[in-house]
């Protein structure tokens, strides 16, 4: 079997979604902390882009997380490329500036949660994307409803109430253990402290505690 070593910084959310990919395989790997995100294989090969890291493994490694209809499977890619500009949508109030910043960042959450809340609907019954089964689509958006949940906890939005299915489907991946690389208590301190090292407009919002490096 391969050697797998992640390489990244401890709230890098895009190696996030590769560790997830790797725990639903049951491949064990190492996971050093360090500033540039990149897969190692076998000292000899390196990886870097989340969406090519976790389509290597999952060509790689079984079981398939990708569906096996061509047509299914090219919706999902579709859904994991629109990843970016979701993430970008739904986690910029943790890095507003001021109280202006954060007002317009979070009047772009509804627009990328409506775009999901359509897509769940088309897909199924859920739990997952899918429906019964865990996909690639699942472990791309599970870190950055993580941190929308934990942005939620610092100061209330009040979004994803709107949003049923979106709602059911982030609850589900936050239960799944292969989303936490840490303790989920533990990751959302940090999460917390890193806001506040920022000194982020949310971060006025946080108790006091002790900043801790990325």
């Amino acid at each position: 079997m391969a050697k797998y070593l992640l390489v990244s910084f401890k709230t890098c959310p895009w190696v996030q979604r590769a560790a997830i990919v790797l725990r639903e395989k049951n491949i064990p790997f190492e996971f050093p902390h360090k500033k540039v995100p990149v897969l190692r294989i076998d000292e000899t090969v390196s990886l870097f882009e989340s969406s090519a890291i976790a389509e290597y493994l999952d060509e790689t490694i079984a079981p398939r997380l990708h569906p096996e209809d061509p047509v299914q499977r090219a919706v999902n890619r579709a859904w994991t490329d629109y990843v970016p500009t979701f993430a970008s949508s739904v986690t910029a109030t943790g890095y507003a500036a001021d109280g202006t910043a954060y007002k317009a960042a979070a009047e772009k959450i509804p627009a990328a949660f409506a775009q999901l809340e359509r897509a769940l609907e088309k897909q199924g019954a859920g739990p997952f994307f899918n429906g019964a089964k865990y996909s690639l689509v699942d472990a791309a958006y599970a870190p950055f409803l993580q941190r929308y949940v934990f942005l939620d906890r610092v100061k209330p939005l009040g979004i994803i109430e709107n949003f049923p299915r979106l709602k059911a489907w982030t609850e589900t991946l936050l239960k799944r253990p292969s989303t936490h690389s840490f303790p989920e208590g533990e990751f959302e301190a940090l999460y917390r402290a890193n806001l506040k090292r920022r000194n982020v407009y949310a971060s006025q919002f946080i108790a006091d505690v002790a900043v801790a490096a990325e």
